[in-house]
């Protein structure tokens, strides 16, 4: 059985990792980018294929249907599984073309494409250990897309492995599949009310058991800088380059103390997302992360007084530096209800996993369910190197999490 899994898997992610998905921070529209939609659709589709009679897309992109529970004297909490279906817009991912390396033989993976890119299991310690199950990636111009299409298929999986075993007690499952995850808009009000679930698991981390009840809390800084724009041939004394005093801030900035590349564990950082414009006028996008409410405040303070400081040395620039909120740690909520990471770190133990309880250094879909009222931990899909042409995933890992989220049912029932 085993290997009839693994082989659905390969064939259900190979093909939604073809599917460009990629979302855009720029765009207005619910969900970002049309092509997103194409990827869902699919969905309901095989949802209503294995049995999800009830599968059906909103208006704003996201997917739903409902596994009926088959308990029928006692009331069970209806438990959601989440995954995204958007990728990154960090990097290239349209014309993903997946390679399956099947029963890999340990040596370093040359990515055709692109030959300079090889993911070295020396440099990739989780890889080490991989010799002899199937490993994708992609083909070294891409990302993949691991994250979050392994959710995806993990959960399809799911459906039919819990149909195949009715034997399982379980409430009712709700299946949600949302958009524009990876630029902090997949979980909207509309669909916290048409989720309805009591709890919930996104699929969205990397390795084999971590399961994550804490992230980051995150802001997005924009910073805006007008200069004095006029032709170069009489600038003399009368240009006011933005790009310059833009350049001044992200110098001005402690890369050395509170980047993503200088911080580990539990340090926050900031985190220059982009830079656009021109000499007259341009705009900065930050990222402000850190597991505590304080040291967001504390990073906010900083960027603050860094632009007023770069606006004193040119008092003929306008700058300025607008904050708002993205998602906070999901552990102030979480830690009054640890009901759903107990039940997964149970499920975790009996499939043969010491949990690793994982403090992310990121967000998820549920670190906005659980601030918005349905308890939602993550657990692994197995993605490595995500955001990346040398991304990649174990169809094994895959498979180990599909049997901890069918465990995590039974355990809800019993």
């Amino acid at each position: 059985m085993s290997e009839a899994r693994i082989n659905t898997l390969e064939e259900r992610f190979v093909r939604y990792c073809k599917v460009d998905t990629q979302s855009d921070s720029t765009s207005p529209t619910a969900p970002s980018t049309p092509c997103q939609l194409d990827l869902s659709r699919m969905m309901v589709e095989e949802l209503k294929n294995v049995g999800i009679e009830d599968a059906y897309l909103t208006d704003y992109g996201a997917v739903f249907g409902t596994l009926p529970g088959n308990v029928k004297d006692k009331k069970i909490p209806t438990i959601a599984f989440v995954a995204h279906v958007d990728t990154a817009p960090s990097f290239h991912a349209e014309g993903v073309k997946p390679i399956v390396h099947h029963n890999w033989d340990g040596n370093t993976i040359v990515l055709p494409d692109d030959p300079a890119v090889v993911i070295d299991p020396e440099e990739n310690p989780h890889l080490k250990g991989k010799k002899g199950e199937d490993i994708v990636t992609a083909s070294g111009t891409t990302l993949l897309g691991a994250d979050d299409k392994a959710g995806i298929a993990i959960i399809m999986g799911l459906i039919d492995y819990l149909n195949e075993h009715p034997e399982i007690p379980r409430g009712h499952v709700r299946i949600c599949f949302t958009p524009d995850e990876e630029i902090g808009r997949g979980v909207s009000d509309a669909l916290m009310k048409d989720i309805h679930a009591d709890f919930a698991y996104t699929l969205d981390g990397e390795n084999p058991g971590d399961l994550v009840a804490e992230t980051f809390s995150a802001d997005q800084a924009e910073v805006n800088i007008k200069g004095v724009s006029i032709h170069t041939c009489c600038a003399k004394d009368r240009l006011v380059n933005a790009l310059y005093l833009a350049s001044k801030i992200i110098e001005l900035l402690p890369k050395h103390r509170l980047s993503p590349e200088s911080t580990e564990g539990r340090e926050g950082f900031i985190f220059t997302e982009s830079i656009s414009g021109n000499a007259a006028e341009v705009t900065l996008k930050l990222n402000l992360r850190d597991f505590e409410l304080e040291g967001l405040e504390d990073q906010a303070k900083l960027l603050q007084e860094t632009c007023a400081l770069v606006a004193k040395t040119e008092p003929r620039a306008r700058i300025t530096c607008n904050i708002r909120p993205e998602y906070r740690n999901m552990r102030y909520w979480l830690e009054n209800d640890m009901r759903p990471a107990d039940i997964a770190k149970k499920a975790y133990i009996d499939e043969g996993f010491i949990p690793n309880m994982l403090a992310f250094r990121g967000g998820t879909d549920g670190s906005l369910m659980t601030e918005k009222g349905i308890p939602t931990p993550n657990i692994f899909c197995g993605m490595q190197n995500p955001h990346g042409p040398m991304e990649w995933v174990s169809l094994q890992d895959m498979e180990k999490a599909m049997l901890i989220c069918a465990r995590v049912v039974g355990y809800w029932a019993e």
